[in-house]
């Protein structure tokens, strides 16, 4: 089995730096022992035009027999002779995979001191794998590779091409090419998905599967659309390990949401003591705010982009921004008190930042947050400290597990209701679910949606040009985009809208965050109440 790694370059930077990156010379061929053979790399071409790298894994079947591979993955023993009659000297698998890890360590961990600026810069590159065991075929293949960057051709593997009456089989020929990856990011792709396409592992996959996985993950795992399937396949299926690995996943996401480190939300769920160690301070200098995905904004210098206002006391070591996660909660109590709500629903609620800073207040009688994540609901009830919470205040909160794709008879009867950095989270063919859910079934007498302003985006200096602010937003909507949706809605199911921006309110592309303040008519509230 083999496969190659091409990239193309100038005498400006030229083509051969991938041999410093992979920290193999490409005047050698090289052969290094594994547990199942013997890996060697060689380089078809070197010129700083083109470079290729190719690794041919040659399988040893007898030392797989003789380290277990006789047992078939629910461990009933195969046939005696497909112990040493099988695919694996032939094609791409969790085998390869093994091999890349431990002929190109350094590679895969971005360290290179011969040339260390070209680390962490994309490069033109080129994956050719001719025989790539595929259970689900060339549409897992792209499933797969395309949401990270890849431009994938895959095309089935005849069983014999001169007899083509007996079809394909399961193997695949693919390419993969982009020029917005990292060598690094490349071989975690490879490392992690090979074995997920193979979905045969070929030893024993123990605990520590579930750090590797998380390790060479990191970046692009925890926002997978396939997320489920790759930490499934991975671990071969082991309902625990598989478990574990999702509920560290979404710790991830939880943490990019919160600007928190995943350490701080996990002590924050395990601490029996039921200490708050969520990181995050009372005036929440560290928090990002309601449930809301804004690693893109905390990465791009949400609060170095310059939000006008410091903040200042006795004490304080210096003048630091108030982070826009901040000012956009102030915004939504501040609009909740102007609207005379008492009872109000928090929508996606995620770890509880506005209905801790809502207890604070008496005017709101009672609190709800909602969210579909019951991880973000337990960190939620521990930050709140539900399980020491007074009587009088425990009877103002509630929190339940919902999602708003649905409508839900549960939400009804409430004074207002936030969305705060949701929708942008939703897909648009689903979209129109929520609408319905939120203004059509529970109809709250106000509605405060909070989104992102995709105009505002040019202002953070460290977010690429057309990258969202985070991985997870399904789009991103400019100030006339948001109003156009807020006035269809409105118009749809009988409210009022008005803007307020929130943040530094940019002269020429608008504030970060853009809130609408929805307002049941009248005559619509009237009979709200009556029917209540």
């Amino acid at each position: 089995m083999f496969l190659t790694i091409s990239t193309t370059g100038d005498e400006k930077t030229p083509a051969t730096d991938l041999s410093f990156l992979l920290h193999k010379h490409p005047d050698n061929a090289q052969a290094f022992s594994t547990s199942y053979g013997t890996a060697h790399v060689v380089y078809p071409r070197a010129d700083a035009e083109c470079c290729t790298v190719a690794m041919l894994l040659e399988v040893d079947t007898t030392a797989l027999v003789r380290r277990g591979k006789g047992k078939g993955r629910g461990g009933a023993p195969d046939a005696a002779l497909a112990q040493y009659v099988n695919d694996r000297p032939y094609a791409a698998s969790s085998l390869l995979a093994v091999a890349l890890s431990r002929v190109f360590s350094s590679a895969i961990r971005g360290v290179c001191n011969a040339r260390p600026e070209r680390v962490q810069h994309p490069l033109p590159l080129r994956v050719e794998i001719p025989a790539l065991p595929a259970r689900g075929g060339p549409d897992l293949v792209r499933r797969l590779f395309e949401p990270l960057g890849w431009t994938v051709a895959a095309e089935r593997v005849a069983l014999d091409g001169e007899f083509p009456e007996w079809g394909d089989s399961r193997y695949v020929g693919l390419v993969l090419e982009s020029d917005r990856l990292t060598l690094a990011e490349a071989l975690r792709h490879l490392y992690v998905l090979l074995p997920v396409l193979d979905d045969a592992k070929h030893y024993w996959v123990s605990a520590d599967e579930v750090d590797k996985l998380l390790r060479a993950g990191e970046g692009w795992l925890p926002t997978h659309p396939e997320q489920k399937l790759i930490t499934s396949r991975y671990l071969s299926r082991r309902w625990s390990l598989t478990r574990q690995a999702m509920e560290r996943l979404e710790l991830v996401r939880l943490a990019e949401a919160d600007d928190s480190e995943v350490e701080d939300l996990d002590n924050a769920v395990q601490d029996e003591t039921g200490t708050d160690e969520t990181g995050t301070d009372e005036t929440g200098t560290d928090e990002t705010g309601n449930g809301e995905s804004t690693t893109g904004e905390t990465a791009t210098g949400e609060t170095a982009a310059g939000s006008g206002v410091t903040a200042t006391g006795e004490g304080a070591a210096e003048d630091r921004p108030v982070p826009l996660a901040v000012q956009r909660r102030d915004a939504l109590v501040a609009a909740l008190k102007e609207s005379g709500a008492a009872r109000v629903l928090d929508l996606g609620c995620g770890q509880g930042q506005l209905v801790q800073a809502l207890l604070k207040d008496p005017r709101f009688t009672e609190i709800v947050g909602v969210d579909v994540s019951v991880r973000a609901l337990t960190i939620a009830s521990r930050r709140l400290k539900l399980d020491r919470m007074g009587e009088r205040q425990a009877s103002r909160v509630r929190l339940f597990q919902g999602s708003l794709a649905y409508t839900d008879n549960r939400l009804k009867g409430y004074d207002a209701a936030v969305l705060s950095e949701v929708v942008e989270h939703v897909d648009l063919p689903r979209l129109p679910a929520l609408e319905y859910a939120v203004f059509g079934s529970a109809r709250p007498r106000t509605v405060l949606v909070t989104t992102p302003n995709v105009e505002y985006n040019v202002r953070w200096e460290t977010l690429p040009a057309g990258h969202a602010r985070h991985g997870d937003h399904r789009f991103e909507w400019n100030r006339e985009e948001f109003r156009t949706w807020a006035g269809r809605v409105a118009e749809l199911h009988g409210y009022t809208v008005e803007f307020i921006p929130v943040g530094p309110d940019d002269p020429e592309v608008g504030p970060p965050t853009q809130m609408a303040v929805f307002t049941l008519n009248a005559k619509d509230s009237t009979k709200e109440e009556k029917a209540a």
